[in-house]
């Protein structure tokens, strides 16, 4: 683990920053001190969450599928706040269902967002770090990351995409001898609007609250730890996982219930998420 930084006065931008994870997590980065540049496909729900803040705060549109839009987003949250420092990488989309099921576009669209979105913002954000060598990127992924999710398995495979690309970005600016960090938060479900109306919960687990995940994310920054565990017996359980049998580990899976969670979701709960996700992302 590298040494702890000061963060108060330095400069973050939060991508899906108006909602979920997102907004909590810009309030808890401007409780620490930091400037926060607030982005989102919903631009006046970020410029809003910017006029509750107050000084050092500021919304602005953003789609992280377009390189366009995500470099017009960076560029103008350092002419309004200054060089940045931090990039939470947090906009993401979570449909569910029978994988047999799911149309194309579905598919499309969360691998554009929870993928294709995090790979630019990287390929975006590090060169600046990189130039001044230091910065901090951190990468929203999920458990569903570690651990295939029956119900969910096209939003696990993106998620497992982010753990990759993180570790492998990661490595690559260790061989070059940068100062700049990467780490990757792998929470359980939240309680947010992409959480909801997922109907089994896992033995041992619960639902988990976004401020929660944005003290881990702080935290995260401030420490330099890589890769972040919610809770943080779900790190123990995978490591012990990897380590057995895998008749073992399918029968402690079971035992859980951490196989169904994603499973048979209650539609109804999650017909105005999804039908948001579907029309914006």
């Amino acid at each position: 683990m590298a040494g702890e930084v000061e963060i108060a006065g330095r400069v973050a931008a939060v991508t899906g920053g108006a909602r979920g994870i997102g907004a909590a997590t810009v309030r808890a980065l401007h409780r620490a001190g930091m400037r926060v540049a607030i982005g989102d496909l919903d631009g006046d729900l970020a410029r809003d969450l910017a006029a509750q803040l107050g000084d050092g705060a500021v919304g602005l549109d953003l789609d992280v599928t377009r390189r366009a839009s995500f470099t017009a987003f960076l560029d103008d949250a350092e002419a309004a706040l200054g060089d940045l420092d931090v990039l939470v990488n947090n906009a993401g989309i979570m449909r569910l269902g029978r994988f047999v099921d799911e149309d194309d576009e579905t598919a499309r669209r969360m691998v554009d967002i929870n993928v294709h979105g995090v790979l630019l913002g990287m390929k975006l954000a590090l060169p600046r770090m990189i130039a001044r060598d230091r910065g901090h990127v951190v990468n929203l992924a999920s458990v569903a990351g570690r651990f295939g999710s029956p119900g969910g398995a096209t939003y696990a495979a993106t998620k497992h995409a982010v753990v990759g690309a993180t570790e492998a970005v990661r490595g690559e600016l260790r061989h070059e001898g940068s100062s700049v960090r990467l780490s990757y938060v792998l929470p359980y479900l939240v309680d947010t609007e992409l959480g909801r109306g997922t109907t089994t919960r896992a033995r041992t687990f619960r639902l988990m609250r976004p401020d929660e995940v944005a003290d881990a994310v702080v935290d995260a920054i401030r420490r330099g730890r890589v890769d972040v565990w919610l809770p943080w017996h779900a790190g123990l359980l995978h490591r012990l996982a990897t380590a057995s049998p895998r008749p073992v580990m399918e029968l402690v899976t079971r035992v859980l219930r951490a196989d169904r969670v994603l499973e048979a979701p209650d539609a109804a709960a999650r017909r105005a998420y999804d039908d948001r996700a579907a029309r914006e992302g």
